[in-house]
């Protein structure tokens, strides 16, 4: 679904254009997997690692993401000694995301009933740290998947598929930290790489012999 951001949202939210630039990028890179150009998809991804790096914290999640996928890109290129490096410093950067996490915002939601509002004012140290504790988790599992070997590759087609649909169905609708992280888990196109593992640039040219 598109959506209509307006600059004073952004300015209103803490978000600035990069934020959703970002969003914009890895989706794009993860529609071009999905139709098995990952020529396209790595120079995206490079774009979005470009935009990370300039824009975005150390401890940010969504440069943790985009140096996995650009590992698991460059290692898609058969450039295995750049993406070793990559590869080391998205383990640091999701390493790094704790803290992050830590002072993670929650959103304010809007609801028509006042009560419901002054109970969320009420309690709302209780409210951001179950949205920590529910950033804690996302952590944990995405570093299950992507920083436990030496080396990534990148999500086959079907994977990319099913990560747009889970984004589009799950994106949340308002502009918040949560949303940085949920951006960063959902979008991630890179994934271990174990024995035997063949890779969706391999695939292709099988396909084609």
């Amino acid at each position: 679904m598109h959506e209509n951001w307006t600059f004073n949202d952004l300015v209103s939210a803490g978000w600035g254009e990069a934020d959703l630039e970002w969003e914009r990028l890895n989706e794009d890179a993860l529609t071009a997997l999905a139709y098995g150009r990952i020529d396209e998809a790595g120079n995206v991804f490079a774009t979005s690692l470009r935009l990370a790096r300039a824009e975005f914290s150390a401890n940010d999640p969504r440069l943790a993401a985009s140096l996995s996928n650009q590992a698991a890109a460059v290692a898609a290129l058969d450039s295995d000694q750049s993406a070793g490096q990559t590869r080391a410093a998205a383990k640091q950067a999701w390493a790094a995301c704790e803290s992050w996490v830590e002072k993670m915002t929650a959103p304010r939601t809007a609801r028509s009933s006042m009560f419901h509002l002054r109970m969320e004012r009420l309690h709302r140290p209780a409210y951001e740290e179950r949205w920590r504790v529910k950033g804690r988790e996302l952590l944990d599992d995405v570093r299950e998947e992507v920083c436990v070997g030496d080396a990534l590759q990148l999500i086959d087609r079907e994977e990319a598929r099913v990560r747009l649909a889970r984004w589009q169905r799950e994106r949340p609708v308002t502009l918040s930290d949560p949303r940085k992280l949920m951006a960063a888990v959902i979008l991630l196109a890179a994934r271990e790489k174990t024995s035997g593992d063949v890779s969706p640039q391999e695939a292709g040219r099988v396909r084609r012999t």
